[in-house]
């Protein structure tokens, strides 16, 4: 097959890992955009000579979408659309690859409905496809269905138990708050890796596991192996930034933040970066970075991509509560998702509907135990309701599970839990 390195549907294609979803593996090697580029050149050349190779239409169309990862370039979805749908075309039926195609096209559009359906269909086809059950995995767990996503990741471990299904698997748990569980997975998997792409993928969630539960130690000297591994992986940058803003080192953190929003470009890199430019009161910079990411919104709507989610991240940063309200309410209704609900819960709050809010935020932190910015959003939710002894309650598990969480709310838990705990 002429595009036979195509990692889209290993650890990359993770959606729903730390937020944004790590890049994929082969981003990480020096050169790999043109590498992907030239596979990409190669499988084209193949095609003119041979119009009905399915299996090669199906390869092409899943690597454009990796490329689209790789370069944070939305607009290259429709090509990817296009190779997959001829793929059906010539083969429509028995062409599982083609709908795993179409399947990982969906999730990376954030259209997990139609993602699960085609994983299913693929499925259908071929019931021992562990990339189908990757999709699917993927799917479920955007979709709020956790049984039904650890079921999924469970069958990919049984048929192909690799570094995409340990990560998966390795989320699964996190999310579920057995960190510690989730962090042995990881070392496993870092055991067996021995390709810098996938050493550095483990290091950088090995950091991220450790920074949350308020490691920065831990998580320091995993994003440094990350980068001796993989000095292009800029989720690595990313994570280095965080633990830089916890330590109080903003220009450090500002100089990483800044060089993973300039070479990937999505809005929850700009958005990150606007956040730490707003805390060092380049207020300007800050807002044109606000720009740069609604932009980038707007790019990936327009080429098929469904994310108010995001949407109403940016009216937030806007300062427009009824914005963040009404577009949370129609993600909700998409895709029942832990971060959706701590968004939507927090946007009700913002906009005076403290009563609608903690539902939403109950749910979330029962779905995510061990993730500090939904507690400190309860907490503080259950504070302006009156409820001391609950926000008191929901402020300790915040600062208990990671003290660090944001560089802006964290200081703002640490005060309102010590004006608590100071009262008779």
């Amino acid at each position: 097959m002429a595009v036979a390195a195509v990692a889209l549907l290993g650890i990359g294609a993770v959606f729903g890992l730390r937020s944004p979803a790590p890049a994929p593996a082969a981003s990480v090697v020096a050169g790999a955009p043109d590498r992907l580029a030239e596979s990409i050149a190669r499988a084209q050349d193949r095609l003119r000579a041979l119009p009905r190779d399915h299996e090669t239409w199906a390869a092409l169309g899943l690597a454009y979408v990796e490329q689209a990862r790789v370069t944070a370039d939305p607009s290259l979805y429709p090509k990817a659309a296009g190779a997959l749908e001829r793929s059906l075309a010539v083969r429509a039926t028995e062409n599982p690859a083609a709908l795993v195609g179409l399947g990982a096209l969906a999730n990376a559009r954030h259209e997990f409905a139609a993602a699960r359906a085609y994983a299913t269909d693929a499925l259908a086809a071929n019931p021992y496809d562990a990339d189908a059950y990757a999709v699917l995995a993927d799917a479920h767990t955007q979709l709020g269905d956790a049984a039904a996503a650890t079921a999924a990741i469970q069958r990919m471990l049984d048929l192909r138990p690799g570094l995409a299904a340990y990560a998966r698997a390795s989320y699964d748990l996190e999310q579920r708050g057995s960190v510690a569980e989730a962090t042995d997975l990881m070392r496993r998997a870092l055991e067996s890796a021995a390709d810098p792409a996938d050493i550095a993928f483990c290091r950088n969630q090995l950091g991220d596991l450790a920074w949350s539960v308020g490691d920065l130690n831990g998580a320091e000297r995993e994003y440094a192996a990350g980068l001796a591994a993989g000095p292009g992986y800029q989720a690595l940058l990313r994570g280095r930034s965080r633990v830089a803003a916890a330590r109080g080192d903003l220009p450090a953190a500002l100089a990483d933040a800044g060089a993973v929003a300039a070479r990937t470009p999505t809005p929850d890199s700009l958005l990150e970066y606007a956040t730490l430019l707003r805390l060092a009161g380049n207020v300007a910079e800050a807002d044109r970075q606000l720009t740069l990411a609604d932009a980038a919104h707007r790019l990936f709507v327009a080429n098929g991509g469904q994310d108010d989610l995001t949407g109403a991240q940016l009216a937030l940063a806007r300062g427009d509560a009824a914005a963040a309200v009404r577009l949370a309410q129609d993600e909700w209704r998409r895709r029942p998702f832990a971060d959706v609900a701590d968004v939507l819960g927090w946007s009700l709050h913002l906009a005076g509907r403290d009563a609608e809010a903690l539902p939403r935020l109950r749910r979330a932190v029962s779905s995510a135990p061990r993730n500090a910015l939904f507690a400190y959003h309860l907490g503080m939710v259950l504070l302006a309701s009156g409820d001391s002894a609950g926000a008191r309650d929901a402020l300790r598990q915040a600062r208990s599970v990671n003290p660090y969480f944001s560089p802006v709310d964290g200081p703002t838990a640490a005060r309102a839990l010590s004006a608590l705990e100071a009262r008779p």
